[in-house]
């Protein structure tokens, strides 16, 4: 997919000489732009790239989350809007709108919790050894 980004510097500002343009893992991708005009361009461009390969744009699951923005414009692709959002996951973390990582932290936080509740009968067995206990924990990880 570095096709539609070839061309000039749509990306942020990664280190002093570098952009970061995307962030892509198996079948998705993350566009990282500055301006609104820009994430369009990125989005028909891939739109254009993927279609001349045989492949298409989920549009119902494609996203928009704007960080530290005031543009409400919405981004669209072959007419249709993508939907904006306050925060998705990708690749099991957390990123909104906040841009920090409070969100992500509450949410593995919360899946820990659940996993150990999951366990409550077994940690308060009178029959099980506290060793038992112990290796059934680990074996869950």
């Amino acid at each position: 997919m570095k096709t539609y980004t070839s061309v000039g510097m749509n990306g942020i500002q990664w280190t002093a000489r570098n952009q970061l343009d995307d962030s892509d893992f198996a079948d998705d991708l993350a566009h990282l732009s500055h301006t609104h005009e820009q994430m369009q361009i990125k989005a028909v461009s891939v739109a254009a790239v993927s279609a001349s390969m045989g492949l298409n744009i989920q549009k119902p699951k494609t996203k928009v989350l704007k960080y530290n923005t005031e543009n409400s414009s919405l981004i669209t692709l072959d007419g249709e809007t993508l939907e904006d959002v306050e925060s998705f996951t990708y690749l099991e973390s957390t990123i909104d709108v906040q841009g920090g990582s409070d969100a992500d932290v509450k949410m593995r936080i919360d899946k820990a919790r659940a996993t150990f509740l999951q366990l409550k009968n077994i940690w308060n067995s009178k029959q099980l050894s506290t060793n038992i206990k112990v290796n059934l924990q680990y074996q869950r990880q």
